[in-house]
């Protein structure tokens, strides 16, 4: 067998593609993580993490999947920095091309992840996790008694704005046009919400603060007039959407209409028999660790019991 072939590659290293490494690890099939170009996925770049069980202190971000990684390498897991480019699933084994080589597999767990879209400015990549963030669910409860800006005019910005009231005193929903995209029903929550303020026909021109001090303002642009203003505020949550990191595998694995890779449900089967889904890129609702850590479990029971059957085939009675 060729030196790169693997019974199980793994692409991504979130939370599901590690807890995937770490199951197949322990099933004695010697994965192969190809870590992206993210290692240790959308948490590297949140710094405390509260919710996640068996952490009753909180836990740094990139901490927490550096240990993900320590147990996946203890029980035998083959770690690679390597960003894949491209994949065969039209014959086996499968292929996987990535920038320092290629590899082959009988079986392949995708665990690419999602990234959240941001507005792009300098200034917000700067503050990522001290006062900006793409998450009210993993932040919220750290911006108690805080005000908040909420970026977005869409079901995602009206849901998170709305669980941010639980802990914030004022949350200010600044969007880009005069009307919100929202479902009704989203938009009737928040209009009725007493704490939920809105600012029209606005863009955020600049986030203002430091590492030491967080968020403490914005630079505000209204986009009829070009007047720009300063405001002050303590937390800035981008809720603009998500891309789920399925480029590579467009008219190779078959993808729900916005993008996120189609599972079978109660499995992490995709269409095509051995490769297999986990994590955010299959996931548009939860996108929490723990949910992806689960759905990594399953990806990698359900390669082993495929692996299984594979080898019962192959061996004469």
């Amino acid at each position: 067998m060729a030196e790169n072939h693997y019974k199980v590659v793994i692409i991504g290293s979130g939370p599901a593609g590690w807890t995937a490494a770490i199951y197949a690890a322990r099933a004695n099939l010697s994965p192969l993580v190809l870590q992206g170009t993210q290692p240790g996925g959308q948490l590297t770049i949140t710094t405390d993490v509260e919710n996640f069980p068996g952490f009753p202190e909180g836990i740094m971000g990139p901490e927490l999947m550096e240990k993900f990684q320590a147990q996946a390498e203890r029980f035998g897991t083959k770690v690679v920095y390597d960003t894949v480019t491209d994949v065969d699933f039209s014959k086996r084994p499968f292929t996987v091309v990535a920038d320092e080589g290629t590899y082959t597999a009988d079986t392949v767990i995708v665990a690419t992840g999602a990234s959240a879209k941001w507005i792009g400015l300098e200034s917000e990549k700067k503050l990522m996790g001290h006062g900006v963030s793409s998450c009210a669910t993993c932040d919220g409860a750290f911006f108690r008694g805080k005000e908040v800006i909420v970026v977005g005019g869409g079901d995602t910005a009206m849901e998170e704005a709305n669980f941010l009231t639980r802990f914030c005193a004022k949350v200010v929903v600044v969007h880009r046009r005069d009307s919100l995209r929202a479902s009704k029903i989203m938009q009737d929550r928040a209009f009725a919400n007493p704490k939920i303020e809105f600012i029209w026909d606005t863009a955020i021109e600049e986030i203002v603060g430091s590492k030491e001090t967080g968020v403490t303002g914005v630079k505000l642009k209204n986009l009829k007039t070009g007047e720009v203003s300063d405001f002050a505020t303590q937390g800035v949550f981008v809720a603009i959407g998500h891309q789920p990191n399925t480029g590579i595998f467009e008219g190779k694995l078959e993808l729900h209409p916005n993008g996120y890779l189609k599972v079978k449900p109660g499995t992490a089967s995709t269409n095509v028999e051995g490769v297999f889904g986990c994590g955010d890129v299959t996931d548009h609702h939860y996108r929490q660790a723990i949910t992806a850590a689960g759905t990594g479990c399953m990806a990698a029971m359900d390669a082993e019991k495929y692996l299984e059957a594979l080898e019962a085939t192959a061996t004469p009675v």
